[in-house]
């Protein structure tokens, strides 16, 4: 079996048998474990420290979770992971919004949270790649064009007619994926799975929220229609 790099995760959850649970999972797999059950004190370690991962309990004492991601991501990058009891859709879209990398549920299986967590470590690295290679050489590589929209994957920038348009990963991954396969209609279990490196069987309708806030921001905003919905099977962006 592959040796697994050692990566630093920060697991933050005030549950302490369940914390203790997940810290030994984690240890066992090769990943260097620091614990906190206080949102202030974990925001304090997040922003004092590096880690390449953060389990975020959502329900805390002292600061809740999804006020310490915001109060995070304002500071530095790192991906994060949201462990809650709330499985209603638009927590989770909230959630990931926020900036959230994943979101998974209590109780939860450790050998998905294992998975999602290697995902997440594997998205970071792709995106930060993506970044640290980009430069200021004009190469044309890694964009994607659609009319006066385009996607600079490089530098995971996405501008219509020169004007920025700011999205959150998943809204970026979820464009890229409809910009390269430009005529193809994907279907809503295709996008989740291309998108999110992981089968959500059962939340496709988390794909609509995120196409919601692609059409606000560029279809609204510009008066395009780029992104059509194809009843009853999923969306696509036309070339023409």
């Amino acid at each position: 079996m592959e040796q697994i790099e050692k990566k630093s995760i920060l697991l933050v959850e005030d549950e302490e048998k369940l914390a203790r649970f997940v810290e030994l999972e984690l240890t066992h797999e090769g990943y260097n474990v620091e614990k906190s059950g206080n949102g202030r004190e974990a925001l304090e370690l997040a922003l004092q420290n590096h880690y390449d991962l953060i389990l975020l309990d959502i329900m805390l004492p002292g600061l809740n979770g999804l006020e310490v991601l915001r109060r995070l991501l304002k500071e530095k990058e790192v991906p994060v992971i949201l462990l809650t009891a709330r499985d209603a859709v638009m927590d989770k879209v909230s959630g990931l919004d926020a900036g959230a990398v994943d979101y998974i549920t209590k109780p939860f299986a450790i050998e998905e949270l294992l998975a999602r967590i290697r995902v997440a470590l594997k998205l970071h690295a792709g995106l930060s790649a993506g970044k640290n290679e980009s430069g200021n050489s004009g190469n044309e590589e890694g964009v994607i064009r659609w009319k006066e929209l385009t996607l600079d994957d490089r530098r995971h920038e996405v501008r219509y007619a020169g004007h920025e348009i700011t999205l959150t990963n998943r809204e970026f991954l979820m464009l890229k994926t409809l910009l390269e396969n430009q005529d193809i209609v994907l279907s809503r279990d295709t996008l989740l799975n291309k998108v999110c490196g992981y089968d959500y069987a059962g939340e496709t309708n988390v794909v609509d929220v995120y196409i919601r806030y692609l059409r606000s921001k560029i279809d609204d905003v510009f008066d395009i229609k780029m992104i059509r919905t194809v009843r009853g099977v999923g969306y696509v962006i036309k070339s023409e």
